[in-house]
């Protein structure tokens, strides 16, 4: 039960608008997963002009096996190294891709162009997502994944180096 394991991976791409930029980051995550492509939308209105409901970018989860290829593959990108500021509280990371071509396996398209994107990957344990409606009592404090230990997963099951 105290094994560490990967719950998710998310890939967004912000393109700040809609229209044909965002088409293309829609094909180029579908080409890149083979997976269905969710729309991010604005919640609110920001300083920036973007009126609430308005298609800013795209996403994609992924789970079990595809995520664990995926993430090898982003890694190359990034040169299997990660800062240890990428690391969260809670054992979860972030990094980001300045390009897709860096990606191994990915070919430039120019009709869609280059696109940089984000990776969040999300920890677990065995027993974490337990439905807990009818039970007062949390999460122990020792079944909850420190960073350090997020970082020894990553070394050890990824061979990367945390800088």
């Amino acid at each position: 039960m105290r094994a560490i394991e990967i719950e998710k991976v998310v890939i967004n791409i912000g393109c700040g608008e809609g229209g044909e930029k965002l088409d293309n980051a829609k094909k180029l995550l579908e080409t890149i997963t083979g997976k269905k492509i969710l729309i991010t939308k604005t919640h609110k209105r920001t300083t920036f002009g973007a009126a609430k409901g308005r298609p800013i970018g795209c996403k994609v989860t992924l789970r079990g096996g595809d995520a664990k290829e995926f993430l090898k593959k982003a890694l190359d990108a990034v040169g299997k190294k990660l800062p240890k500021s990428v690391f969260d509280a809670q054992g979860n990371f972030s990094f980001g891709i300045k390009e897709h071509i860096d990606i191994p396996g990915t070919r430039y398209d120019p009709d869609i162009g280059i696109y940089g994107m984000d990776i969040c990957v999300t920890l677990q344990r065995k027993g974490f997502r337990v439905l807990r409606k009818k039970l007062k009592s949390k999460i122990g404090r020792r079944h909850k994944i420190a960073p350090e230990e997020a970082k020894q997963f990553v070394i050890k099951n990824f061979e990367v180096v945390v800088e």
